[in-house]
């Protein structure tokens, strides 16, 4: 049963706003932890940075840029004609080099060099998805667009309940290090999107890991600032936060 809209928590804190340009890469830090914190695509900052896939991989200190960069039209510089020098050449001195011949008896081989081919992606395809509820219990808070508290739905349950990853994936950030959102795991799924599972007591996977639809990742807590067990499940289509309760198959 889908409870209807009730106002936000008053035991939730707002999440941090980063309004500025660039982003100095800390430990603990993945290309998705940070592109999900700041609300754009893993593609785009990629983009942005010249860092390439499969791997995305990324340094503590390294600085990263959230924004496009500017591009400058610039008018094409002419150049001053140079002015003529007459130089006096001497006459190239040739020198004689007989070609040396092989030894009918050692035969040359080409030397081959054994390549190391990249591990496929196994998310780095569109496909077409089919979500199933990550755990069991009431949604007692409601996603909202235009709220930056409510990027996602809230589901209760009792502490230590097993949380399940609402479709196949990988796992790429698993952790505490996004403020607000306590211990966090986000999978991603395919080119398109990602689901994080936030609030958790403890979590059962780590960063690389493929899971499988349903299969548990987490067990359910409860938020830093206190109150009842609950998980906080989002869904974000590149990068962009969408309402959970539309994909989400019907109680």
């Amino acid at each position: 049963m889908i409870a209807a809209q009730p106002s936000p928590s008053p035991s939730r804190s707002r999440p941090p706003v980063y309004p500025r340009s660039y982003y100095l890469v800390q430990p603990g830090d993945t290309l998705y932890s940070i592109a999900w914190r700041q609300n754009i695509s893993y593609h785009q900052l990629a983009g942005w940075n010249g860092i390439r896939p499969p791997d995305y991989q990324i340094f503590p200190g390294q600085r990263l840029r959230l924004k496009p960069p500017a591009r400058h039209h610039n008018a094409p510089t002419s150049r001053a004609p140079q002015p003529s020098v007459t130089r006096t050449l001497k006459p190239p001195v040739t020198t004689r080099v007989e070609p040396a011949t092989p030894s009918p008896s050692v035969r040359q081989q080409p030397v081959v060099v054994p390549s190391q081919p990249k591990r496929p992606d196994p998310t780095a395809k569109t496909l077409k998805l089919a979500w199933d509820w990550p755990t069991k219990g009431r949604v007692v808070q409601t996603f909202s667009s235009g709220d930056d508290t409510r990027k996602g739905i809230w589901i209760n349950g009792r502490m230590g309940q097993s949380v399940t990853a609402a479709e196949a994936g990988k796992v790429v950030y698993a952790g505490n290090g996004l403020v607000g959102y306590g211990n966090l795991i986000i999978i991603k799924h395919d080119r398109t999107f990602l689901s994080a599972y936030g609030y958790n007591s403890k979590l059962l996977v780590k960063e690389g890991d493929v899971v499988k639809k349903g299969e548990v990742v987490a067990h359910m807590g409860a938020p830093n600032t206190g109150g009842q067990p609950v998980l906080h499940f989002e869904i974000r289509r590149q990068g962009k936060p969408v309402n959970p309760l539309a994909l989400l198959p019907r109680k």
